[in-house]
């Protein structure tokens, strides 16, 4: 009685193809160069939290490509994703690596033009 069963929680297992971002939206309005000094920032940043710069670099190259290419550099790369859209991942030492997701896709309240 009170016993959950024994499957595994689906959370917990990594996964092995990752996704496009859902949509998302930004607490304010924000310009493409506002995204891109966010960005810069964070990848400048990144190395400090922790884990390994080569792991940081190809998250930073797969956060930039497209999903095919993204999901070739994180395979190679050795990279464990714990969440689909690699908000969440691992390396293979089992350090964790944490992308918010304007480093991964545009808001959808990004001001285009001047």
């Amino acid at each position: 009685m009170g016993c959950s069963g024994s499957t595994s929680a689906n959370g917990d297992e990594p996964i092995k193809k990752i996704t496009k971002p859902k949509p998302w939206k930004h607490s304010e309005p924000v310009t493409g160069e506002q995204l891109k000094q966010m960005r810069d920032e964070f990848w400048d940043t990144a190395p400090h939290y922790g884990g390994r710069k080569e792991i940081w670099d190809a998250l930073r190259a797969a956060a930039d490509a497209d999903i095919s290419l993204a999901q070739t550099i994180v395979d190679s790369a050795g990279i464990i994703v714990q969440k689909a859209d690699l908000t969440i991942c691992y390396d293979e030492r089992g350090a964790k690596y944490e992308l918010p997701k304007y480093v991964l896709s545009e808001p959808t309240n990004l001001v285009r033009g001047s």
